[in-house]
């Protein structure tokens, strides 16, 4: 195992033993093969001077080209180049494993050798105190002794397969062959989390490269502020394929903290269904059930039966996390009764919903916050029923959304 910082200024002889240079940076090119070495660095003259890295010989006193070595030649760093000084080295990068945002310290490699030719393959990035110590002491040590910091204590590594470099423009990130869909595998809490560690263009970068859906599990984890933030920073199409994943109540308070002209362009943007569920719900107060609740519930007839839930749960386009009730309701959706789900297990299939259900608690649309958490309190309820004056239903809210109000009391 070689490191990076053990190879940085090795000096670089020709074939006769004549000193030409020294090592400044190596190259990966990630679309041809993600690890291998294929190109080492110098300068000279104020440019930049590759040489393919199959043509050295090296060890901790320096690299000598082999005979029939091509002579150098100009290097002009292209979108395809993954220089690992320049963009690994000091780079904050994703460890997926450890679901936080770390930054490098070190790069190691892998050293083979067939016959006289040298293959040197990134094998891992060392995120510890060993590479620190080994940066620190660059220069002032023997390099035999850094070598030896590979085995000090705290040493930490992430095999080279598993992280992710954070890349910022789209068309290098296609080039490096960057993806972060690693994170689709995390908690959206977790993500947020990461994600917020990062710097305001990182974090951009990060959330266009999920698709809508996680994207929009991950934004719903923010801090309002955060949510903010991120949402203003994306033109409003992209905005709007996320807003229409974010479950409807989430998505109206986000909208309803927005600078009127975004959220008028998001909305223009949204499917013309997912748009009329947030505008009606951005009517309400946000301090009030209406501005609370989520339309995403299942409503049933009264005359269902127990076979018919799952009918229906396979046509419900919401988060089936929060469903824990099935509501009745008559034919002009007024609220009639509510049937936990727990008791669709012990039923029939045959059995009508209205022998399971329960006079449901309910809070009007224009009731306060406080009206919610004593509801919650009193009945120990996990989904409250929002109904209008003339009792028809409108959505619920649930305990996360409980959660979250008595969160930003603090």
């Amino acid at each position: 195992m070689y490191h990076l910082t053990e190879l940085l200024g090795l000096p670089i002889y020709g074939p006769t033993g004549v000193r030409q240079a020294r090592l400044r940076d190596v190259v990966v090119e990630p679309a041809t093969d993600p690890r291998l070495v294929q190109m080492i660095l110098f300068r000279q003259n104020r440019r930049w001077w590759q040489l393919p890295a199959r043509f050295v010989n090296l060890n901790l006193h320096g690299l000598r080209l082999l005979p029939d070595a091509p002579p150098p030649q100009p290097f002009d760093p292209g979108p395809g180049h993954l220089m690992l000084t320049r963009d690994v080295l000091d780079q904050q990068i994703l460890d997926v494993n450890g679901r936080k945002v770390v930054r490098v310290n070190d790069v190691g490699f892998e050293l083979h050798r067939s016959g006289d030719l040298l293959t040197l393959r990134a094998a891992e990035v060392d995120v510890g105190v060993s590479g620190a110590l080994r940066r620190l002491f660059q220069g002032a040590l023997p390099r035999r002794w850094l070598a030896r910091a590979s085995h000090w204590p705290s040493s930490r590594r992430i095999p080279w397969n598993v992280f992710n470099l954070i890349e910022t423009d789209p068309a290098r990130r296609v080039k490096l062959q960057i993806t972060y869909q690693d994170l689709a595998n995390l908690h959206p809490a977790d993500v947020a989390d990461i994600v917020e560690d990062l710097a305001p263009a990182e974090r951009e970068a990060v959330l266009e490269s999920l698709t809508d859906e996680v994207a929009a599990d991950v934004l719903g984890e923010m801090e309002p502020r955060m949510q903010r933030s991120l949402v203003e920073s994306l033109d409003s199409e992209k905005a709007a394929d996320i807003v229409e994943e974010m479950d409807p109540d989430q998505a109206a308070d986000l909208l309803a903290d927005l600078p009127q002209e975004t959220t008028r362009e998001i909305l223009r943007d949204m499917q013309a269904e997912e748009r009329a569920e947030v505008s009606d719900l951005l009517e309400f107060r946000e301090d009030t059930a209406g501005g609370r609740m989520t339309t995403d519930v299942v409503a049933l007839p009264a005359d269902a039966t127990v076979g018919d839930v799952a009918a229906a749960l396979r046509r419900f386009e919401g988060p089936v996390e929060p469903l824990n009730t099935i509501f009745l309701v008559d034919d002009q959706h007024r609220l009639l009764s509510a049937v936990p789900l727990a008791r669709l297990l012990l039923a029939p299939a045959e059995s009508r919903l209205a022998a399971l259900g329960v006079e449901p608690v309910v809070v009007e649309a224009d009731e306060k916050d406080s009206a919610i958490i004593q509801r919650f309190d009193k009945y120990n309820l996990l989904a409250l029923p929002v109904v209008d004056r003339e009792r028809r239903l409108l959505g619920m809210v649930t305990a996360d959304d409980v959660i979250t109000l008595l969160r930003s009391r603090g």
